[in-house]
């Protein structure tokens, strides 16, 4: 067994290991905001260590201050507002940036082992093909986390769906720019033989993807959130 290979079971046992602590602790204290009972736990399975360390200071954070203003308030939309408001601004568009990178995650995480159980190649490429599925997926995905993020607003389906696609999309983009690079240097420069879903290599180079593409899309999550375009949470 190789050194990668070493490396690699041990950032996926991590990241496994995160994934059920992550797991067990939001089932004994859900979020208020439904869809980051997903979040955590995915952000925690891609991302070794600072997933956890995530989910305990700023996901942790954010349950004492929903206790604390449903004390203080009936009125769920001014507590969602009070709970948005007391996180410094950074820290909400680190949790913003969970919140669509693990749509995305998801939508990567089924699309692999679609394309490769299907043996789908686009334009005889294997790589472009994962880029097409996994791309749809998560938007797909991507959309429905932000529409369902954005359901305690008193809006149309309609016109949360809108709000939805144009708080994601830019988002994704830079998301799916910074995971389908990393992809590509997997696929074409590090690996004489690209590494393939049944391998442990290939998932976690797909971790590290997920990472780089966490990194990419929280300046576009920063400047959405500055434009009022997408909301810090």
């Amino acid at each position: 067994m190789s050194w990668l290979e070493v490396l690699s079971y041990i950032a996926i046992a991590i990241g496994i290991i995160q994934f059920l602590i992550i797991t067990i602790d939001v089932i004994r204290h859900p979020q208020m905001m439904f869809v980051m009972n997903i979040v955590w736990p995915i952000t925690g399975l891609y991302f070794p260590i600072i997933g956890i360390w995530f989910y305990f200071t700023l996901g942790r954070k954010d349950m004492k201050k929903q206790d604390h203003s449903h004390h203080s308030s009936h009125d769920t939309h001014e507590n969602h507002e009070h709970h948005h408001s007391k996180k410094p601004f950074w820290q909400g568009v680190i949790v913003s940036t969970t919140h669509c990178s693990s749509g995305c995650s998801i939508g990567d995480l089924i699309g692999a082992p679609i394309v490769f159980m299907t043996g789908w190649t686009i334009a005889g490429s294997v790589l472009f093909a994962d880029y097409v599925t996994e791309f749809i997926l998560a938007y797909i995905l991507g959309i429905a986390f932000q529409y369902y993020g954005m359901k305690m607003n008193n809006n149309s389906p309609k016109e949360e769906l809108k709000n939805a696609v144009k708080a994601d999309t830019w988002s994704l983009l830079a998301f799916e720019i910074g995971m389908f690079g990393w992809m590509a240097l997997s696929h074409y420069v590090f690996f004489s033989e690209p590494p393939r879903p049944n391998n442990v290599v290939f998932w976690f180079m797909m971790q590290i993807a997920m990472i780089i593409g966490f990194f990419t899309s929280y300046p576009a999550n920063w400047i959405l959130a500055k434009k009022g375009i997408k909301h810090v949470m």
